[in-house]
């Protein structure tokens, strides 16, 4: 496959002194327009990733789904979306990082309508498939064009607001879910995001200007099959442990994985133009960084998983009062990602940036850990979330800042595609293996933990948190 000729534009320069100040606003508010079309990408894919979860219920009712149907509609969007992140991160390096920020756009759009519009549980799923596609294009475009867009001082206010709209968009897609359930119908929950996806395809060829594209004059096909099917199958392992255990299946899929990235690797490593360079790897930066976003995934991830179980069996709330019990998690994100975040950020750099968000996500666990028995959720819960919000927004941004500080700008959509992807990959595992910790130490009868089960999960999550903030500090000293 050839490629057109490259441009050699930046995806958007900051304005410059000029001594029209007319000209000075118009960039300003270009600048502000581009910024607020791409972090609503990002608020975009967290809201999708929430939404949909409150109306499983209902969607099992009406389509007459079982358990496996229902897994299906989640494991569908999280497969196509982890599965392909680095493929399409590097395919926005290759061919432009404003094409695939609008073809992501098009193609989540037209999974939201597919999904909307199914009368049968295969095409629901089909239509998370799409979904997840677009998501996976949509998510490392606009973080490359983020990251390209807005350098030097403006780049960790920027990154700021990327971290609120995650925050954001998670806490926003529980309520919107909920409330557009019980009042129109699941159907709601996927037509909401239909006017974001539709104005960012608009909006985009007006608003953003094309990044430049890598100078390869082939596409790396077989690179793209083989890493690609690693990932997925990756994925699909992980969500299988998750789900039941380690069965035939999630072992299969492991050694498929396995078997992928061997060939992938060979394949890159004869390749004149491979589709991602194996010697960004020989940067301790870059293989750190994924590691950090692997442990540090499977970190914050699991500690709402886990909180949500803890209020719902050890402090038998209901579900409706267990999603208010979060809420504060949710405010405290995106506050700490919105007023704190940048400047800790411009003080501290990214790299202690992050070593001090785990050592305070860290400190939200062991706090869920060991509180009192019996303390109730003021003095047993709250502390610790708002400890963990914080941690989760002081090390989440900064992960994918650390990794794509390494790469040359032409690797700008591949730095975000592998963050991404290990953080989706770490999300899952860290997710089954506390639980799995949980109930070998307390686990009943009907496969809740107890108190004893629930200390022990957390407290695997924060030694976890400490490994990963040792791990971060192993560049912190290389900086």
């Amino acid at each position: 496959m050839t490629l057109t000729s490259t441009e050699t534009r930046p995806a958007y320069a900051p304005a410059r002194p000029s001594d029209d100040p007319d000209t000075g606003l118009a960039a300003r508010r270009r600048a502000a327009v581009a910024l607020g079309l791409l972090v609503s990408a990002q608020f975009l894919v967290m809201l999708d990733t929430s939404i949909v979860n409150v109306a499983l219920p209902s969607i099992q009712a009406d389509l007459g789904l079982g358990p496996a149907g229902v897994a299906w509609i989640i494991n569908a969007y999280v497969l196509a979306f982890g599965g392909l992140l680095v493929l399409a991160g590097r395919v926005a390096d290759l061919f432009g990082r404003r094409r695939v920020f609008v073809l992501g756009s098009l193609l989540f759009t037209a999974g939201t309508l597919l999904a909307a519009a199914a009368s049968s549980p295969w095409l629901l799923v089909a239509g998370r498939i799409v979904q997840g596609a677009g998501a996976a294009a949509l998510s490392p475009a606009a973080m490359s064009l983020l990251l390209l867009t807005f350098p030097g001082p403006g780049r960790a206010r920027a990154m700021s607001l990327w971290g609120a709209a995650s925050a954001v968009g998670g806490a926003s897609g529980v309520f919107a879910g909920g409330l557009l359930t019980g009042a129109v119908g699941w159907q709601a929950v996927f037509l909401v995001t239909v006017p974001v996806s539709a104005a960012a395809a608009v909006l985009a060829p007006r608003v953003l200007q094309e990044s430049p594209r890598g100078s390869s004059h082939r596409f790396d096909t077989l690179g793209a099959v083989t890493i690609t099917g690693a990932v997925l199958a990756l994925v699909h392992a992980v969500l299988g442990i998750a789900g039941g255990g380690w069965t035939a299946s999630s072992v299969a899929g492991l050694a498929v994985a396995a078997l992928l990235a061997g060939a992938f690797v060979v394949v890159e490593r004869r390749s004149a133009e491979p589709l991602v360079p194996l010697a960004l790897f020989g940067s301790r930066i870059v293989s750190t960084g994924v590691g950090l976003a692997v442990l540090g995934g499977a970190a914050r991830a699991s500690t709402f998983v886990l909180v949500a179980l803890f209020l719902q069996q050890a402090l038998r709330m209901d579900p409706q009062h267990a999603g208010l019990a979060m809420v504060p998690t949710s405010m405290t994100g995106f506050v700490v990602s919105l007023a704190l975040l940048p400047r800790v950020l411009r003080r501290l750099g990214p790299r202690r940036t992050l070593v001090a968000g785990l050592v305070v996500l860290a400190a939200g666990h062991l706090w869920l850990a060991h509180a009192p028995a019996g303390a109730g959720y003021a003095l047993a819960v709250l502390p610790g979330l708002l400890l963990a919000a914080t941690g989760v927004a002081l090390s989440f941004t900064p992960t994918t800042m650390v990794v794509a500080s390494a790469v040359p700008e032409t690797h700008a959509g591949l730095a975000s595609g592998l963050a991404g992807s290990a953080t989706q990959v770490g999300s899952a595992l860290g997710t089954s293996v506390f639980t799995a910790v949980g109930l070998a130490v307390g686990g009943t009868a009907a496969g809740a933990l107890d108190a004893s089960g629930f200390t022990a999960a957390f407290t695997a999550a924060a030694v976890v948190s400490l490994v990963t903030a040792a791990l971060g500090c192993t560049i912190v000293r290389a900086e």
